[in-house]
């Protein structure tokens, strides 16, 4: 088996990539999909961050993820709080995600905060996508994110440079799809399948 972490910036297209290699027949799992089953209305998750935040992160019973991401992309004692809260939670819920593997698997761990959270080690390889900052504001703007909410978000990840630091491989999303996907292909073909099968 084979236990891939998929990381780059907001905006970058993790998930397009993360979507072609599952197309191919990867098992992707989405890091921010464990963060929010992490704090599910009655978890242990979910009590923590009422504990923390209070009431006014909660909407119709459950956590209003835009009042907490708005809480915490401006404060950053209250984003440690909250990683404090969902990191653990999370590497739980990935280590029995792991452990369910078959021997020829290939799993795609779509991981926005791998630099972050010093995490780079527990993978077999590491794979970030990158893109021209200004793409990728521009593809936030469409998604419609504020100009002040995509900056706050940029500026508490790590620096493309940070990434591709630690990555054995570094796809380029510049370009059309079909430039991306021959691109995911030609890793999986030429790295992903031969390592899992090694």
């Amino acid at each position: 088996m084979l236990v891939v972490a998929l990381t780059g910036g907001i905006g970058s297209g993790k998930s397009t990539v993360a979507q072609n290699f599952a197309e191919l027949g990867a098992l992707v799992i989405d890091a921010d999909q464990l963060a929010r089953m992490a704090i599910e209305r009655g978890t242990d998750g979910f009590a923590d961050v009422l504990l923390r935040f209070g009431d006014e992160v909660i909407l119709n019973g459950d956590i209003d993820r835009k009042k907490l991401a708005e809480i915490v992309f401006s404060d950053e004692k209250a984003r440690k709080d909250l990683e404090a809260i969902i990191h653990p939670r999370v590497q739980a819920l990935f280590a029995q995600a792991v452990a369910d593997l078959e021997l020829d698997d290939i799993l795609i761990y779509e991981i926005p905060l791998l630099v972050e959270t010093g995490a780079a080690e527990k993978f077999d390889y590491v794979v970030t996508v990158e893109s021209d900052i200004e793409l990728r504001k521009a593809r936030l703007l469409k998604k419609g994110l504020y100009i002040s909410q995509i900056e706050k978000r940029m500026a508490s990840q790590a620096s493309e440079e940070a990434r591709t630091a630690i990555a054995d491989a570094v796809i380029r999303n510049d370009g059309d799809e079909d430039s991306l996907l021959r691109q995911v292909e030609n890793l999986w073909e030429s790295v992903l399948l031969p390592q899992s099968l090694g």
